[in-house]
C-alpha cells in the first residue's frame, strides 16, 4: 500500500517538474505533464478508497 502512494505522489511530481520546464521553455502547458499529474491524482484517490474499503471489512468482523 505504501508502495502505491509513493509511486503516485512521484507520478505527480515528474508530471509537475515537467510541466514547470514546459512552461518555461515554451510558454504553455503540455499535454503529457498535464496526463502525468491527473493519472497520478486518480491513483492516489483510488488507492485510498481501497484502503478504506478494506479497512471496514476488517473492523467490521
Amino acid at each position: 500500500m505504501k508502495l502505491q502512494t509513493v509511486l503516485s505522489s512521484v507520478l505527480i511530481g515528474i508530471g509537475g517538474g515537467l510541466m514547470v520546464l514546459k512552461i518555461v521553455e515554451d510558454s504553455e502547458p503540455g499535454a503529457i505533464p498535464l496526463l502525468l499529474i491527473v493519472s497520478g491524482i486518480v491513483w492516489k484517490i483510488v488507492e485510498r478508497i481501497r484502503v478504506r474499503r478494506r479497512e471496514k471489512r476488517t473492523t467490521a468482523r
